[in-house]
């Protein structure tokens, strides 16, 4: 039995991340997994705006397209990290967006 093609589909987000605590210098995940055909691209959006990635950051993209922290940051200057953070999952057929997650980072 020779079956159908798969039908591409567009992206749905099937795990969204949640709100985080975290004290400064530790490691964080912001979840977020997206199924589609073809797999769709993840990029992750800070406080509205695209989280354009620095290639030294400590910020990292896993291959589910969770957001990883090695460790979250936090300088006299301010918490550089703290924000509302969602992802967009793309793909030719459209793009789904994940709900908001707060980042917080805990007081001394």
């Amino acid at each position: 039995g020779s079956h159908p093609p798969l039908e591409d589909v567009a992206p749905r987000i099937v795990e969204h991340p949640t709100d985080v605590l975290v004290s400064k210098g530790e490691p964080a995940t912001l979840s977020c997994k997206a199924e589609g055909r073809p797999a769709p691209v993840v990029e992750w959006y800070k406080d509205g705006e695209t989280d354009r990635e620095d290639p030294r950051s400590h910020r990292t993209l896993l291959p589910g397209g969770s957001l990883f922290f090695l460790r979250i940051l936090h300088g006299r200057r301010g918490k550089p990290d703290e924000g509302v953070y969602f992802c967009v999952a793309r793909n030719y057929l459209g793009e789904a967006t994940s709900r908001n997650a707060s980042l917080e980072v805990a007081g001394e």
